[in-house]
């Protein structure tokens, strides 16, 4: 399937969307990604809405 987007919740990690997509952040810029976006799951994350890797500090389990 051509220009097909796959999401994969890792367990007690991110959200990973592969494939490209546009983001609309709060401030209404649009970012474009073009490979594999982490989303942060655990909402500890200081660069929301992506994952940071905090997750991992704070031993977070889905």
């Amino acid at each position: 399937m051509k220009n097909s987007t796959k999401i994969e919740v890792l367990k007690d990690g991110p959200l990973l969307v592969h494939g490209a997509l546009q983001i609309k952040n709060s401030n209404g810029e649009i970012e474009t990604k073009e490979k594999v976006t982490a989303f942060c799951r655990c909402g500890a994350s200081q660069n929301k809405p992506y994952c940071d890797g905090t997750h991992k500090k704070i031993d977070w389990k889905e």
